[in-house]
């Protein structure tokens, strides 16, 4: 029986892979003829989920409790994270605006969902998360990447805001602290863009994913400058719950009833088990080990920014927070792909090419994540200088 061809959504054409996973892939392979490798390529914490966190779950699912929860998340849960608000921040959400999403990514499918309509333009930052630009093209809307650089802390700041929107624009998605650089966005920058976004009918999106990862200054939440912004957080981070698959949105009230209704259409609730193991996330034991976690982070980022200076990489701004620095390469290369897969190959350390974040140079830049242990990281740090010597 002849084969029927495959048709294949146009769209798909303009959502690329993650790049690194085929470089992860051949690490794996690399690993399974018994080599060794040093893994800074990967962004999720190589810490185990606290262990309060675990036992609820374990006793969620000794309970039964194993059924739907309500589209928007469990009203316990709901007030938990309002309370995590007032007390971290202290600012003041009202539980009816927190929807508990499928990981962050559930949280910006319902923030674009009910905020754009086709051929409408979202701004954002490039170099940034890649799956950003993607979403906003799952719904036929347009991804504006910004080029940013050190100037800018590589964020979006009121000027370029002032400067790229158009009347097509409807919304610009923030992030602070940002994946792949790690910086952060002061609260007077944030409450300038939240005006001017106002000003021409559009909103704020922010993610705060690496909230709690903060290293340096105060932590400020978009939710203390309006209650008209989105704003999209995750258990998968700080909190260390990556395969929980646990996020959520704080929305403005006129969109929560649009967020529940999109939620219900596309993934009915986030996991029952991972909500009821969430609740423990706020507890005085899962915090206390938390920021254990975070000032390991902090250890190790104070132990490899100098060294990869030290070693010719040019990294002109310090991350305030996340796990990852974005390393200027064109000192040893113009094309940090295969730079990176000849450092694989040759010095055992994976770390992440520049073309999983935008179109903005990337060939001259590599992201490194600390998400392992000091001892591996000054491994990986003399297997780096060791090539260096040698190409």
């Amino acid at each position: 029986m002849r084969r029927q061809s495959a048709h294949i959504a146009h769209r798909m054409a303009d959502i690329e892979p993650f790049h690194v996973m085929d470089l992860l892939a051949r690490a794996q392979a690399l690993e399974a003829t018994g080599r060794n490798i040093v893994h800074m390529e990967i962004g999720e914490p190589d810490f185990v989920t606290p262990a309060p966190i675990r036992e609820a779950a374990k006793q969620a699912l000794d309970a039964g409790k194993t059924h739907y929860t309500p589209a928007v998340g469990l009203p316990a849960l709901r007030e938990a994270i309002s309370g995590f608000y007032q007390t971290e921040y202290g600012a003041s959400v009202a539980p009816e605006r927190i929807v508990v999403t499928p990981g962050a990514s559930g949280a910006l499918l319902l923030a674009l969902g009910v905020l754009v309509n086709p051929g409408e333009q979202v701004l954002m930052a490039d170099p940034g998360y890649p799956c950003n630009r993607h979403f906003a093209r799952l719904l036929e809307a347009e991804a504006l990447g910004v080029p940013v650089g050190p100037e800018s802390d590589y964020q979006l700041t009121p000027a370029l805001l002032e400067q790229h929107w158009t009347t097509d624009t409807i919304a610009a998605l923030l992030a602070s602290p940002s994946n792949p650089t790690g910086t952060v966005i002061g609260a007077d920058k944030l409450a300038d863009m939240h005006s001017i976004a106002a000003k021409r009918g559009g909103r704020l999106i922010v993610d705060e994913i690496y909230h709690g990862l903060i290293y340096d200054g105060i932590a400020n939440s978009a939710v203390c400058v309006s209650d008209e912004l989105f704003v999209i957080n995750s258990f998968s981070k700080y909190f260390c719950m990556t395969g929980w698959r646990l996020g959520w949105l704080v929305a403005p009230a006129d969109y929560v009833r649009e967020a529940d209704k999109l939620a219900q259409n596309i993934f009915l609730a986030a996991s029952t088990l991972s909500q009821h193991a969430a609740l423990a996330a706020f507890t005085p034991e899962s915090r206390e080990i938390l920021n254990g976690y975070r000032d390991d982070f902090r250890q190790r980022r104070d132990f490899l920014l100098p060294a990869l200076r030290e070693l010719g990489f040019d990294i002109p701004i310090a991350p305030a927070g996340a796990f990852y620095l974005y390393a200027d390469c064109s000192q040893f290369t113009d094309d940090s792909y295969a730079f990176a897969l000849d450092v694989l190959e040759k010095a055992g350390v994976a770390i992440t090419p520049g073309r999983d974040f935008g179109a903005n140079q990337p060939e001259r830049y590599l992201r490194f994540a600390y998400t392992t242990s000091l001892a591996r990281l000054e491994e990986g740090v003399d297997r780096l200088a060791a090539y260096l010597r040698s190409a």
